[in-house]
């Protein structure tokens, strides 16, 4: 680096100064012989650049390291691989991953409003967008994901041949019309920083629904990992079990019966981690509007909290006489046989309260 700024016509004095070093130890290690390894280095140094140029810049350093020895030139590995870096020289890469996330260094950037925290209290408060592709005979396909954070359910979905701002604008579009999202519903949508995703047409359509745009960093998987899990299940489940694919049409038939799968067949690993808004939903409902859940559920929780007292008991079998649908078959349950369903539950968890104590 001093040659160099010595030839530009900087004295070494100054810029020794400037790099915090000893001019006097410029001078002596000027001075002071090379070393084997540096001249090692300065032999092998053309050697590697002239193979890897005939091999087309494809040779990485196993095979580089191969072609020299065929040559005569004994060498380790690591020798090259270190001098490789040095001269910032790689091999191709087999199966090299496609980029979908092209950033926009033009484009303004939305802040990070999910800073990796991937919770929601509630169905349409946070979803997570990404893209993914699949290799098939008639070229790559790309692949659009709108999520659902809060139910875990695929709400937007696209394909197409190409990555352009409507692939995802489509997807979009569809889990904006599936959720029937209204002006100013609270909406935070997250995504990468794809050049696509901080569009000009993308952030205008995220404003007329008054959602809020939430962007994280580039070549960071964490700061959208919820979608990048997404991907890596739908290629799991489906591109690399069913494939090889022949063109967009059957990866988009494929795709439209995993999405359905996946929202609705529900495993049971994957219902666990899934706290839907629908059966919640479901749930709420069926309480409130059959008073044999509602009684149910309090029974339940009068129990649990050791608060199931006389005056308890009776409002429950008042409850139980006046309720018109009590019985799944359309009768009435006696007041007596309410309590005595009661009065066993209570008795036997007091039994077993009293085994344990």
């Amino acid at each position: 680096m001093i040659d160099s700024l010595k030839d530009s016509g900087f004295g070494v004095g100054p810029v020794c100064r400037v790099l915090g070093w000893s001019e006097s130890a410029y001078y002596a290690r000027k001075k002071r012989p090379k070393s084997a390894r540096r001249l090692r280095d300065e032999q092998l140094t053309p050697l590697i650049e002239q193979v890897h140029a005939e091999s087309g810049g494809t040779y990485g350093a196993r095979r580089i390291t191969h072609a020299l020895r065929r040559k005569g030139v004994e060498v380790a590995r690591c020798t090259v691989e270190r001098l490789m870096r040095e001269l910032g020289l790689e091999g191709v890469i087999r199966g090299q991953r496609r980029r979908t996330t092209v950033p926009e260094p033009s484009a303004p950037r939305p802040p990070d409003l999910v800073d990796r925290d991937f919770t929601a209290s509630r169905p349409d408060q946070l979803w997570v967008a990404d893209m993914t592709y699949v290799r098939t005979w008639s070229g790559w396909v790309y692949v659009a994901f709108v999520l659902d954070v809060y139910s875990r359910m695929i709400v937007g979905w696209q394909v197409a041949n190409h990555m352009r701002t409507e692939l995802p604008l489509d997807a979009l579009e569809m889990a904006l019309w599936r959720r029937r999202i209204k002006k100013d519903s609270g909406l935070i949508h997250h995504s990468d920083r794809g050049s696509q995703y901080v569009s000009i047409r993308y952030t205008d359509r995220l404003a007329e629904i008054g959602a809020a745009a939430s962007v994280g960093s580039v070549a960071d998987s964490y700061d959208n990992a919820m979608a990048e899990a997404l991907n890596g299940t739908f290629k799991a489940e489906l591109i690399e079990m069913q494939g090889p694919w022949k063109d967009v049409d059957q990866v988009e038939r494929a795709i439209f019966q995993w999405v359905t799968s996946y929202n609705e067949e529900t495993p049971p690993f994957r219902t666990r981690l899934r706290a839907t808004g629908r059966a919640r939903a479901s749930l709420l409902a069926e309480t409130e509007a059959n008073p044999a859940v509602r009684l149910k559920q309090d029974h339940r929780t009068l129990r649990n909290s050791g608060q199931l007292t006389v005056g308890g008991l009776v409002w429950l079998g008042l409850s139980g006489y006046f309720t018109d649908d009590i019985d799944r078959a359309g009768g009435h349950i006696p007041v007596l046989a309410l309590a005595a369903y009661v009065l066993l539950g209570t008795g036997l968890a007091g039994a077993d309260t009293g085994r344990h104590n």
